[in-house]
C-alpha cells in the first residue's frame, strides 16, 4: 500500500512520520511519503489514483476544494464542510472524506466538556467549517472579520448559531481558533483567550503559538494544534488501512517528527 500527503507547500507536513509510526506499530506494509503538487498538477493526483499508482492521500492546501469536486463522491462530513482532505479507493470510486471535523472532536474531547456548553469558533473558512460540525451539539458562537462571511457559513454549514464581532471574548467559552493567526507567531485579539474557559487551536507550526502559550499560561484546559492533526490522523489511517490504531502511538510520532 502506498499513500501520500498532497500540497503546496508539503514538506513542512508532519504526517509522513505519523503514519509511518502507525504502520510499524501494527506491522503493516506501506509507505507514505510528501508529494508536492502545485495547483495546475492536482489531476496528476486524480489520475494516480485512478490507475492504482496510489491507494490513497491525504489533502492539504491550497487543494481541499478541487479534491472535493474530483471524488466520484463524499461523505455527509465532507459535504457540508465543501472540503474533502482524505481521498480513498473504494471499488474504483473515489471516495473523499473531511477527517479535520474528527479532529476537532478530538481535541474537544481533550478539553473536557464545559459547564456552559458554549463554543466559538474563531474565522469563516474551512477549517471553521469543520469546527462547527465538530461542535454543532453545542451552544455556537462564531467570530469572523466579515460577519456577513460568518452568516453565511453558519447557513451552508447548517448549524444554528450566532455571529458575534471580531475580538469578542466568552466567559467560559471553549475557543476555536480556525483561522491561521498563530503559525508566524501572530496572536488573537486580547481577552478573547483570557476570558475562554477552554482553548483549541487548529494550526501549528515549528513554535507554540502565542495563544497556545496564553492558554497554558492561564491554566485552563488547552488542545494544539497537534492534538488536532493527530485527531484526523487517527480516521484516515483507519480509511486508509482499516486497521485501528491508538492515538497515542501517532500523537508520540507527531510531536517528535522534525519539519
Amino acid at each position: 500500500m502506498k499513500f501520500a500527503v498532497v500540497g503546496d507547500p508539503v514538506a513542512h507536513s508532519r504526517s509522513p512520520a505519523i503514519h509511518e509510526a502507525g504502520y510499524r506499530q501494527l506491522g503493516l506494509e506501506a509507505t507514505y511519503v510528501h508529494w508536492h503538487v502545485r495547483p495546475d498538477e492536482f489531476g496528476d493526483v486524480v489520475s494516480a489514483l485512478r490507475t492504482g499508482s496510489i491507494d490513497g492521500v491525504n489533502v492539504t492546501m491550497p487543494h481541499k476544494s478541487r479534491a472535493f469536486a474530483a471524488v466520484d463522491r463524499r461523505s455527509p462530513d465532507a459535504e457540508r464542510t465543501g472540503a474533502v482532505n482524505t481521498i480513498v479507493v473504494h471499488g474504483g470510486e473515489l471516495v473523499g472524506y473531511n477527517t479535520d471535523v474528527a479532529g476537532v472532536r478530538h481535541a474537544l474531547a481533550k478539553v473536557g466538556t464545559r459547564p456552559t456548553g458554549t463554543v466559538m469558533v474563531l474565522g469563516a473558512g474551512g477549517a471553521a467549517a469543520a469546527a462547527l460540525v465538530a461542535a454543532e451539539d453545542n451552544r455556537l458562537l462564531l467570530s469572523a472579520r466579515r460577519s456577513e462571511s460568518g452568516r453565511e457559513l453558519l447557513a451552508r454549514v447548517g448549524v444554528d448559531g450566532e455571529v458575534r464581532p471580531w475580538g469578542s471574548a466568552e466567559q467560559t467559552a471553549v475557543v476555536i481558533n480556525a483561522t491561521p493567526l498563530g503559525m508566524g507567531g501572530e496572536s488573537l485579539p486580547p481577552g478573547v483567550v483570557e476570558r475562554s474557559g477552554a482553548f483549541i487551536d487548529m494550526v501549528y507550526g515549528d513554535q507554540v503559538t502565542p495563544a497556545v502559550r496564553d492558554a497554558v499560561n492561564i491554566g485552563i484546559p488547552v488542545a494544539d494544534g497537534i492534538d488536532m492533526l493527530v485527531g484526523q490522523a487517527v480516521e484516515a489511517f483507519e480509511l486508509f488501512t482499516e486497521s485501528q490504531i491508538s492515538p497515542f502511538v501517532l500523537e508520540m510520532a507527531a510531536r517528535t517528527a522534525e519539519t
